[in-house]
């Protein structure tokens, strides 16, 4: 993880650099938006509601890989964005992925320097699948929780006792109990899978432009 110093260096702009760590402010901006969405939902009790209608806590489980997949995209934007702002101020005795490129290409001639650079976009892009499998895995939990619910309303319908009246109130506890828990976990994973997949959406655009700035600068020290 990222040290104090580093974090803080994460946000002073460079006066050589404007776009120093756009990416990083940007992913401030769309959490912080999606935060305030979050809070009123929180103060007009949408979120206490959504804990109390699972009672198989299915919804702090979904919450939970939620937030590791957030934490996850947050070292992944700062990475990258690191990594962006020392490439434009390439600086061969500073370590980074572009100073590492340059030293594979250097004397290379253009065929192996494609070669290079397709491993590059390879091993930079699967960093971020992770996420990506992160906010694939909310909505799977989600559907698991609506399977969930739907043996929880069903095992508690006994067809034999729907005609004595003193079985049709548990029968309708138990069918309104498993229904929120179906339908609470599938809307909770559907919402936080949006949220997450607008950050890799967001990662995924700052990898690229940090590919081609490192492959951008490996073909101009390959030809100086």
């Amino acid at each position: 993880m990222a040290t104090a110093a580093e974090a803080g260096a994460a946000l002073s702009a460079s006066p050589r650099d404007p776009h120093s760590y756009r990416l990083l402010f940007r992913f401030a901006l769309l959490n912080i938006v999606a935060l305030a969405l979050l809070l009123v939902a929180w103060a007009h009790g949408l979120v206490d509601r959504a804990f109390e209608a699972d009672r198989t806590r299915f919804v702090a489980v979904i919450a939970v890989v939620f937030v590791a997949g957030l934490l996850t995209v947050l070292w992944r934007v700062f990475w990258t964005s690191r990594e962006i702002n020392r490439a434009r101020r390439f600086d061969p005795g500073v370590p980074s992925r572009a100073a590492a490129f340059v030293a594979q290409t250097a004397g290379k001639d253009a065929q192996s320097r494609q070669t290079l650079a397709l491993a590059l976009r390879l091993e930079l892009s699967q960093n971020i699948t992770i996420v990506r499998h992160l906010g694939s895995s909310l909505v799977f939990l989600g559907l698991i929780g609506t399977v969930i619910g739907f043996i929880i309303a069903l095992s508690g319908v006994d067809p034999e006792l729907a005609g004595e009246a003193e079985q049709i109130g548990p029968m309708v506890s138990a069918l309104i109990s498993g229904m929120s828990t179906a339908l609470t976990t599938t809307l909770v994973g559907g919402i936080l899978n949006i949220w997450i997949m607008a950050n890799h959406q967001l990662l995924a655009t700052g990898t690229v432009r940090l590919i081609n700035t490192i492959v951008a600068l490996g073909e101009d020290r390959a030809s100086a």
